[in-house]
């Protein structure tokens, strides 16, 4: 009997320790549980961290780079600022260089002028000298003189050098319109002249700087033609190339640049085409070489 009451007692007391042991086994494992979650909390805290430092990182290597390629942007920039102005002084200096040379020939022309009217003047004194060797001759035959209507003298053209220069000095001095009659008066009468060719490229220069631009075309085309051996033939197809460029047409105009260059290569002119070549499109100004 007192066995049988210690069994019970025992197996009471079992009964009453196993919910608390599980309670413990239980508030032990929501402990781990717990360490473990704070534990991942502490990794991603750390996570965040170093992401965080790295994204700053990032950003400002970002900011670096934005900063490098705005002031690349910007060198991009002044340069080819630098560079469009360049070209553009580079133009300037050209049509300056073109219109001293233009002046440079009007001197020269000027000068053939007055050589030309003192070789006449010459030609004439060397005339009026055998006229006067010659003597009058009487008119003692006892003939006399046929009498008759006398036509009305004709206006006498002025001396070739006299209308050439004048026209020249209206042509220097802006006066185009005055210029314009004056070289088409000395066309009309000296047409066989040496100045001829010069008097026809200042019609069609009058033409180019008036913006007639057809115009200009036809009539260095006449000095082109009619007067090939002229000192103006170079100068008036480097015109003519640049009235066709002013007009629109660009491969007519390149064409006639192009030519310039192959005909007189070595002139001033052809200097002028070839830069005016390559300010339309680099490499415009080179001739292609046939393959040998």
């Amino acid at each position: 009997m007192r066995i049988r009451n210690v069994v019970l007692s025992t197996a009471l007391l079992t009964l009453t320790l196993m919910p608390a042991q599980s309670a413990f086994g239980v508030s032990k494992e929501t402990i781990q549980l717990q360490t473990q979650v704070q534990q991942l909390q502490d990794q991603m805290t750390q996570m965040k961290q170093s992401f965080d430092e790295r994204m700053g990182v990032m950003r400002n290597l970002l900011e670096q780079s934005t900063d490098n390629m705005n002031k690349v942007t910007q060198g991009v920039d002044a340069l080819t600022r630098t560079l469009q102005q360049q070209q553009q002084e580079s133009g300037n200096r050209t049509d300056q260089v073109s219109s001293q040379i233009q002046s440079l020939h009007d001197s020269v022309d000027e000068l053939k002028a007055r050589v030309a009217a003192l070789s006449k003047k010459l030609d004439d004194m060397a005339q009026q000298g055998q006229n006067m060797n010659a003597g009058a001759v009487p008119n003692g035959g006892g003939v006399a003189p046929t009498t008759g209507p006398v036509a009305p003298p004709q206006p006498a053209a002025p001396p070739a050098d006299v209308l050439y220069n004048n026209a020249l000095r209206d042509y220097n001095s802006a006066k185009y319109d005055l210029a314009n009659g004056e070289f088409g008066d000395f066309m009309k009468f000296y047409a066989d002249n040496d100045l001829a060719g010069n008097a026809q490229f200042y019609i069609a220069d009058i033409e180019y700087r008036q913006g007639n631009f057809d115009a200009a075309v036809k009539d260095y085309d006449k000095v082109l033609e009619q007067y090939p051996g002229g000192n103006k033939a170079p100068a008036a197809q480097l015109k003519k190339g640049f009235a066709l460029l002013e007009l629109g047409q660009r491969d007519a105009g390149v064409r006639e640049l192009r030519s310039l260059v192959n005909r007189y290569p070595r002139s001033i002119e052809a200097q002028q085409a070839r830069d005016r070549l390559a300010r339309l499109s680099p490499g415009a100004g080179t001739t292609k070489k046939k393959p040998s």
